[in-house]
């Protein structure tokens, strides 16, 4: 076998040996996204909840509530602050457009 011949057999081998590492780690994250699409399909029923609670009469009115202090004080109500539940509504938004972007561009490879 001549040098070329080794040189071609060594690359053939490197790039055999790359492609299963780039298997095992596609293989892992797939699963991962796969785990992670089961918990978010799971939650989102109780997510829209909050979303569509958030900024609703009944949002208000426990809002004006607690601005009245007619809440016990040790309940926990950060769905009552006007930024944590608009951070997440807009965290979220932002998460459907990477994920669409994401898939757009798998489907297009």
């Amino acid at each position: 076998m001549g040098d070329f011949d080794k040189m071609s057999e060594n690359n053939q081998i490197k790039r055999i040996e790359a492609m299963e590492l780039n298997l095992e780690l596609s293989k892992r994250v797939v699963k991962e996204l796969g785990n992670a699409l089961e918990k978010y399909e799971a939650a989102q029923d109780i997510y829209y909840e909050l979303a569509n609670y958030y900024g609703s009469v009944q949002w208000m009115n426990d809002y004006e509530a607690d601005e009245e202090g007619n809440l016990p004080e040790n309940l926990k109500r950060s769905v009552l602050s006007e930024d944590e539940v608009y951070d997440l509504i807009t965290e979220h938004t932002e998460l459907m457009i990477r994920l669409q972007k994401a898939v757009l561009r798998s489907m297009e490879e």
